[in-house]
């Protein structure tokens, strides 16, 4: 399963959202810190849910990282966040 998938997976089960989109931009970071070929390093999560409603937007942020610890902790070296209700 490639890391797009597991946070899709993770992040669908965790906050039921009305959208979300995994974008993979590693190419964009080619020769960049933390790149590896093949890819799955850099993403940009674009989600709006309810369960967001409410929070600050740091704690937005901090519960989408949370939730994909894993992913982070074995290849994902960035993620930029577009995460709101």
């Amino acid at each position: 399963m490639t890391m797009k998938q597991r946070m899709e997976d993770k992040l669908s089960a965790e906050f039921s959202p009305q959208h979300l989109e995994i974008i993979d931009e590693s190419e964009d970071h080619r020769g960049h810190g933390g790149y590896r070929e093949g890819g799955e390093t850099h993403f940009r999560i674009v989600m709006r849910s309810d369960k967001l409603r409410g929070m600050s937007r740091v704690a937005r942020q901090r519960a989408v990282m949370i939730c994909v610890k894993a992913e982070m902790d074995e290849r994902v070296h960035a993620l930029a966040l577009d995460v709101s209700e």
